[in-house]
């Protein structure tokens, strides 16, 4: 068995599951960064990937959606990781 078989290749950013969990609440991204106190914007590059999730932000989602901290800790590592492995790919394929 290689790494390859053990981790997902596919970076998925928390924020494609946040999309989801706020759609089956019936919530919009502008009433969710309301009730946790965040502009927008930032909100969007959670969304997006391009801003990582960090444990105050994961507590807050906690408390507004009910989704542990932890899980969206694990996805943001996840992400991350993976991330980190196709930019390693990458650079591989370049050297080759």
């Amino acid at each position: 068995m290689t790494d390859r078989d053990l981790h997902s290749d596919l970076a998925v950013p928390p924020g494609e599951f946040l999309e989801e969990v706020i759609g089956e609440l019936g919530m919009t991204k502008d009433e969710l960064a309301r009730r946790m106190g965040l502009p927008a914007t930032e909100l969007s590059l959670i969304f997006k990937g391009t801003k990582a999730l960090i444990p105050d932000t994961a507590t807050q989602l906690e408390k507004v959606v009910g989704v542990p901290a932890n899980i969206w800790l694990g996805l943001e590592a996840e992400y991350r990781l993976a991330l980190d492995r196709e930019l390693e790919e990458a650079l591989l394929r370049e050297d080759e």
